[in-house]
């Protein structure tokens, strides 16, 4: 595995990142909500661009895993200006952005704001949107009232925490009411059994795509995660199937 490295920020803000040497295009991960660089998906990411000689960046959002900062001082536009910096900072030529969960809505405003770089886009249960639908509106009144809402974390340990300047922040950065103007292939891996982002949720997200070369993949039995050896290799072959495109 590479070993972590720290992008200096804003002085006193470093953002740690693995990345592999290789050939273009580059593959860059985008971790999920409260997630890092090096769970499950992202490390079978790593092997498969070893394997072929491909270039590949993981990074920790800035409060997540090895990077500096408190994750509740995170905002949906302060982890994609990160994932921009990390763009434009550790890489050059065509890029695969592999976007998983939060990380797919990261994902498309990367492509958004740098269009001459994104070659595909790969979003694993992407969730764009989220702070929208994913909220009764019990607990947007919550969140606006008490300024942080702490729900049970589905995967167990601490509770999951959200503040009230990540969901206004994604609110400001939502995609999915107008087309979203991302010409590039967009393929999205969704588990037909993913009790967090229901399959409205890329079905629309296809539907409101300006590309003519977007697939959705369903996976039989996934829930969000699409982490078992079955799931993973099926993402890999999404990724493998973007490079033979001509």
């Amino acid at each position: 595995m590479p070993e972590a490295a720290y992008l200096d920020r804003t002085g006193d803000m470093h953002i740690a990142y693995r990345q592999r040497a290789g050939g273009p295009p580059t593959i860059l991960f985008l971790p999920g909500y409260a997630s890092d660089m090096d769970g499950a998906k992202a490390l079978a990411l790593d092997e498969f661009a070893a394997a072929r000689g491909l270039g590949i960046v993981r990074f920790d959002y800035s409060g997540t895993g090895l990077s500096d900062g408190q994750f509740e001082d995170g905002t949906l536009a302060r982890w994609m200006d990160d994932a921009l910096a990390v763009v434009d900072l550790l890489t050059d030529g065509p890029l695969i952005l592999v976007g998983s969960s939060m990380g797919g809505w990261i994902a498309l405003h990367v492509a958004l704001r740098r269009p001459g770089r994104v070659q595909a886009i790969v979003g694993i249960a992407a969730a764009p949107d989220f702070t929208e639908w994913g909220y009764s509106d019990e607990e947007k009144a919550a969140i606006a009232a008490v300024g942080r809402l702490e729900q049970p974390n589905p995967y167990g340990g601490e509770p999951q925490v959200t503040t009230r300047g990540f969901w206004e922040s994604g609110q400001q950065l939502r995609v999915l009411n107008d087309q979203i103007a991302i010409d590039c292939a967009v393929r999205l891996v969704h588990g037909d059994c993913d009790e967090e982002v229901p399959m409205e949720v890329p079905t629309r997200l296809m539907a409101a795509l300006r590309s003519a070369d977007v697939q959705i993949s369903l996976v039989k039995g996934g829930g969000h995660r699409l982490s078992e050896p079955h799931q993973i290799a099926t993402i890999l072959r999404t990724v493998a199937g973007l490079l033979e495109t001509p």
